[in-house]
């Protein structure tokens, strides 16, 4: 046995310490109070950031194919009255959705911006049925040469006043006299008209678009389509002496999926805070702009990028953020030339008044993902940190321990020699 251990000897890698090696010094000792107070501090904060739970972002191709992308508004306009609000979705892929009433509702404002009424998802509806339900048994109204509808529980027939205005939009006239037609002049149209003229409107609700390129917009009379144009019937909005203009407030406005309804944030938290707490911010919420011209136009040009958020109980959130720039268009002054600075500027397109909602869809996915560090990750660190520790202490206590060394050695031959050149002289 002795002889088999002392063959292993040569290969010894932890050599035994020498003697001079164990003198104890003060130096050393506050040195390993430090050091054991670095190893302290450090394993504790490893063991704190082991413990978090750490949103590790990534960025993707986004790969979803016929999804539909969910716009949450809620806008205010002081200064046009609900009636005239039209809500119109056109995108690349060619589809046109014209005066939107589906998931939104019109609100009435008083001057001083506070509701009249409950919301609504029609203008000027509340006593139309009633109305409707009036009228004779059989009773067809006339259309008044506007296009007819061609569905509903009367079909070819106009009952109402809003239908006769519809058959009008449909033919691409202009509903210019409602006190010529007999349905509005039954149901006082002109009355409410007036009531209606200084009142303000909020539109509030959701839109769903398709994934692509488009836009949709809020501007003022009917629209519909005429020699494959979009058209706005434009002269119920600036007929009459009433000055409406198109400034607004965003109280807010933001981009989801269909699927975040879905999403039951931790402890009960609803979805637009839990998108608060994430760090998901809508750069339009609060935004205010206000104009003194009626022919004015405001365009908002978004990039929305496709977010998810994966949680370590499973749990996703798929969302939508979104930048964008604003650009504003006075359109009665709509003149080619140069500007005050000396720039020539032309417009490629008359335009209309309106708030305009430009969108691109963004073809990557930004995807946070909870993630939590291993216990072999923590382990290790807290091996690196005590092992760090302690080497670079012994490093400098070596250092220093030598040199005090040095040092007393230098002084002790200095005095010697001093001795023998004393000796010498005398």
């Amino acid at each position: 046995m002795g002889r088999r251990f002392t063959s292993v000897k040569g290969i010894d890698a932890f050599g035994k310490t020498m003697e001079d090696v164990k003198i104890k010094t003060g130096f050393g000792g506050l040195l390993t109070l430090v050091s054991l107070s670095l190893i302290l501090s450090l394993t504790i904060y490893e063991f704190v950031d082991y413990r978090r739970v750490h949103m590790e972002p990534s960025i993707v191709v986004d790969r979803s194919r016929g999804e539909k992308l969910v716009v949450n508004l809620n806008i205010d306009f002081p200064r046009v009255p609900c009636y005239l609000l039209s809500v119109d979705i056109m995108d690349i892929s060619g589809e046109h959705q014209n005066d939107v009433n589906h998931d939104m509702s019109k609100t009435r404002l008083s001057k001083d911006g506070t509701p009249i009424q409950a919301p609504k998802g029609k203008e000027l509806a509340g006593d139309l049925e009633r109305i409707s339900t009036q009228k004779a048994e059989g009773y067809c109204g006339t259309c008044y040469g506007g296009t007819p509808p061609t569905e509903g529980p009367n079909p070819g027939c106009c009952n109402s006043c809003e239908e006769v205005r519809e058959a009008y939009v449909r033919r691409g006239w202009s509903f210019v006299n409602p006190d010529s037609v007999e349905q509005c002049v039954s149901e006082g149209w002109t009355d409410k008209i007036k009531e209606q003229s200084e009142e303000g409107c909020n539109v509030a609700g959701k839109v769903r678009v398709n994934k692509v390129i488009g836009n949709f917009h809020l501007s003022p009379g009917r629209s519909f389509q005429a020699n494959a144009m979009h058209v706005h019937d434009l002269v119920p909005y600036l007929q009459g002496g009433n000055k409406h203009d198109f400034g607004h407030r965003i109280n807010h406005f933001s981009f989801s999926s269909e699927t975040e309804e879905e999403f039951v944030g931790k402890g009960g938290m609803g979805v637009e805070e839990t998108k608060r707490s994430l760090g998901i911010v809508n750069p339009l919420d609060g935004l205010s702009a206000h104009t003194e011209e009626s022919n004015y136009m405001f365009q908002m040009f978004l990039k929305v990028v496709s977010t998810k958020f994966s949680f370590l109980d499973g749990r996703e959130l798929n969302t939508h953020q979104y930048s964008v720039t604003q650009y504003e268009r006075d359109l009665s002054n709509n003149k080619n030339g140069k500007d005050a600075q000396g720039h020539q500027t032309t417009h490629g397109y008359a335009g209309v008044p309106g708030l305009f909602f430009n969108y691109e869809i963004s073809p990557l996915m930004v995807i946070h993902r909870e993630e939590r560090q291993s216990f072999a990750h923590f382990l290790t660190s807290t091996c690196a940190i005590v092992g760090g520790i302690l080497t670079m202490a012994s490093l400098i206590d070596s250092f220093v321990y030598a040199g005090r060394n040095r040092l007393k050695q230098g002084g002790v031959k200095q005095g010697l020699g001093m001795a023998a050149a004393q000796g010498k002289f005398l």
